[in-house]
């Protein structure tokens, strides 16, 4: 673990201040602080029994936040091998056995994953404007009620999705979002 500069830290639940690292990589971009502390405020302290995704795991900021505050299961994909590496590395010294962690591409995954999730973390980097292309493909993996976080420099036109939440940090557009319920449905 000492082998990388760049730390993120967990700010709560049953890992909390433990330290992470992670690798440089073009386009890893931890979620700040500030940012986690207001997504995990809008989503509840406790995520007890939830499925969450992991996508662009990175430095495993939101997927790590996710298990230390209860989730049932974490799947993180990340296609950066010393990402992956360090990710491997973190669950290790967490013993975070909730923690599944796949070294594949995301767009691959989506296309063929059977996994469902009550909650999605979408992070892409930001220079690779991906946002439009994963979106349409987010909602069969998404269990009944299920939300999506997701981060971009700039959001593109949300007109399929519920924005639940949303918020400006600097440079970074974040929101949850949920998919409507169809028309007609109780």
């Amino acid at each position: 673990m000492g082998e990388y500069r760049n730390k993120v830290r967990i700010i709560a639940g049953k890992y909390r201040r433990r330290l992470l690292a992670f690798p440089d990589a073009d386009g890893l971009r931890p979620t700040p602080d500030r940012v986690r502390t207001t997504l995990f405020n809008w989503l509840g302290h406790e995520l007890d029994g939830l499925q969450c995704l992991d996508l662009f795991a990175g430095s495993g900021a939101l997927g790590f936040e996710a298990a230390s505050r209860g989730a049932e299961r974490v799947v993180m994909i990340e296609r950066e091998r010393k990402a992956v590496a360090a990710l491997k590395a973190s669950r290790e010294l967490l013993a975070a056995h909730e923690v599944d962690i796949m070294g594949a591409d995301a767009l691959s995954y989506l296309k063929t994953t059977r996994d469902r999730f009550d909650l999605i973390f979408l992070d892409p980097p930001f220079s690779q404007d991906l946002l439009p292309a994963l979106l349409p493909l987010l909602p069969r993996l998404l269990n009944e009620g299920g939300r999506v976080y997701a981060e971009a420099a700039k959001f593109p036109p949300l007109a399929d999705w519920r924005v639940l939440k949303e918020g400006v940090a600097g440079m970074v557009h974040y929101a949850l979002l949920q998919k409507p319920a169809p028309e007609g449905a109780l």
